[in-house]
């Protein structure tokens, strides 16, 4: 557990320090891209480690530097995160990090909405076919008893006729 938090933590102030090497000679933001997708998995390393306790022993998770690293790597990450702001701001102009910001939540809600469509399409196509399944069984059962009723008709007959 601890070394996970230390990972995520130590991915953001890598990036930081990226970040803080190559924003001066810069042309454009994909120049800094990679530090910036690596800021990003470390602080969301981070706060999915505060907030994941499964697994761990009721002993580890009140421990009270457990509680203090976690606390603690969480605002530091949130501190990078500013400083990287500013300094992107600072670099490209004001509202910049905020674009950045913006962008990649909606495209993580339309990446989680593909998704969730394309589940329910999953779902609706295995309805769709259960529905078929169970219409052809009735059909095939109806086949059966009427080809079972014109045999018992057709013995009758033939006995009748005998």
């Amino acid at each position: 557990m601890i070394a996970e938090t230390l990972a995520g933590i130590a991915l953001v102030k890598s990036a930081v320090d990226g970040i803080k090497t190559a924003i001066g000679t810069a042309n454009d933001i994909g120049d800094i891209a990679n530090y910036v997708d690596k800021l990003f998995d470390g602080e969301k390393q981070v706060q999915q480690q505060r907030s994941k306790k499964s697994g761990v022993g009721v002993v580890d998770q009140f421990n009270v530097s457990n509680v203090a690293r976690e606390t603690i790597d969480a605002r530091i990450a949130k501190e990078k995160m500013q400083e990287v702001a500013t300094l992107i701001d600072l670099r490209f102009g004001p509202g910049t990090w905020k674009s950045i910001v913006e962008e990649r939540a909606r495209r993580i809600q339309e990446a989680k909405e593909a998704t969730l469509a394309a589940k329910r399409e999953a779902i609706k196509k295995h309805n769709e076919l259960m529905d078929n399944i169970k219409i052809g069984v009735i059909i095939a059962g109806i086949v059966a008893l009427g080809a079972g009723l014109i045999i018992m008709v057709m013995v009758s007959v033939a006995n009748a006729l005998m």
